[in-house]
């Protein structure tokens, strides 16, 4: 039997009872160039106190750093019956050696005595639970996944960083260009379980430390962006990480790059009514008003408890829309005035019949412009626009964001959008 054990980076000094009794009988040691080191001062020391008997040789010492190397004296150690330990960093089965040894060796041959992993132990530090966190690891890979990752929005997400590749501030370089510095905390975590392990949190303008450890990871944790003054904002094309989201479903927003060009689809005039139906967050609507103060605007959202997430993003954007409204169209359109411009974002299975409401209002010369996600949709709501008289315009959008890659930027890209237009004719004289 393989006898596995987990350490955390304080080493020997943190296994338990029975894991010490394992190492002190073991005639094979396996272990990382960095435990090697203690162990033959440890065993002597343990000599000493009686702990091992004085006539029992000290075990062979193996660096696990060559995986390819230790497998040969494993199978033997496995023949003869002699008991051999492999000392590994917290949990072995996770991105540990584990892997490795059950490709070689029979489960049944291996018994495995987790540590805490380092993910365990950074949300311990922080006091955060963890059920709900996500993870990615960077090591080797390029960055694309995590700038992917957070377009979900996790609540907390755990990045295991690869310092070769540039370690933290590589993290912190995907999350600007995420547009997200505004709704993470970030939390650089280093020789977690090691007496001198340093836990911090980091503001955007925090520079790294310079003695940075090669041994740790960045806990992304979601917060609600700080309160801004409106007068500093950008006039439009705001980052998405400064709009409060809803908890359940946070990446559901439209993304920074198709609001911009919806706001020029819309064509917004300096007066009139704009309706935002599915308004999400009201990211798209609250953004016209800010370009348009004159606008009457108008935000329908399905989901209860939307009013309120609007209403507050709007206080934080300094703009005071005509009415927010929680109901689902087409039903919910009867309570508003006739529309000017349209934004049809919602709608779902119900679209068709939420664009016919649409259309039996839009006033003349009105716009409705609707971001689609399939070609489906598309084919199922352009004959409507064309039969109401309306001038139509097709166009998809394709972004994407920088991420580093060595020495230089990866574009990752953002999904495709499809938008799809309709104009009305302006009211004859």
């Amino acid at each position: 039997m393989l006898e596995v054990i987990g350490t955390d980076a304080s080493g020997l000094a943190a296994l338990a009872p029975r894991a010490l009794e394992l190492l002190r009988r073991a005639r094979l040691v396996v272990a990382p160039a960095r435990l090697l080191g203690p162990l033959e001062p440890w065993w002597h020391a343990e000599q000493a106190a009686g702990r091992i008997a004085q006539e029992q040789p000290c075990p062979a010492l193996l660096a696990s750093d060559r995986p390819d190397q230790i497998v040969g004296p494993l199978e033997q150690a496995l023949a003869s019956g002699e008991p051999a330990v492999v000392l590994a960093s917290g949990d072995p089965l996770w991105f540990g050696i584990g892997r490795l040894l059950l490709q070689r060796f029979p489960a049944a041959q291996l018994r495995f005595h987790p540590a805490p992993s380092s993910l365990q132990l950074a949300f311990a530090r922080i006091g955060r639970p963890w059920q709900d966190a996500s993870w990615i690891s960077l090591h080797g890979r390029d960055p694309e996944p995590l700038a992917a990752a957070l377009q979900k929005r996790p609540a907390a997400l755990a990045v295991l960083t690869d310092p070769s590749r540039g370690g933290a501030e590589e993290v912190r370089w995907i999350l600007a260009a995420s547009g997200l510095q505004a709704a993470y905390a970030v939390w650089l975590c280093e020789r977690l379980g090691h007496p001198e392990e340093r836990v911090q949190r980091l503001s955007p303008q925090t520079p790294l430390p310079a003695d940075l450890d090669p041994l740790h990871l960045v806990l992304l944790i979601a917060e609600p962006p700080a309160p801004v003054a409106p007068a500093s904002l950008p006039l439009f094309g705001l980052d998405d990480g400064l709009f409060l989201q809803h908890d359940d479903r946070p990446g559901l927003m439209t993304k920074r790059e198709v609001r911009i060009q919806l706001l020029a689809d819309l064509e917004l005039p300096e007066c009139g009514v704009l309706w935002d139906i599915g308004a999400g967050v009201g990211s798209v609507g609250l953004e016209a008003l800010r370009l348009r103060p004159g606008l009457a605007g108008w935000l329908l959202e399905a989901r209860g408890g939307s009013a309120a997430l609007i209403a507050a993003n709007a206080e934080r954007l300094g703009v005071s829309p005509a009415g927010i409204h929680e109901g689902r169209a087409p039903d919910a359109l009867t309570a508003l005035p006739d529309p000017d411009r349209v934004l049809l974002g919602g709608g779902g299975r119900e679209r068709a019949a939420v664009l016919a409401a649409v259309l039996q209002r839009l006033r003349p010369g009105g716009v409705v412009v609707i971001p689609l996600a399939t070609v489906e949709a598309l084919a199922e709501l352009r004959p409507p626009l064309e039969q109401a008289g309306c001038r139509v315009a097709v166009a998809q959008h394709q972004a994407w964001r920088g991420a580093p890659l060595a020495d230089g930027t990866r574009l990752a890209p953002l999904n495709p959008v499809l938008v799809l237009k309709g104009w009305l004719p302006a009211a004859a004289g």
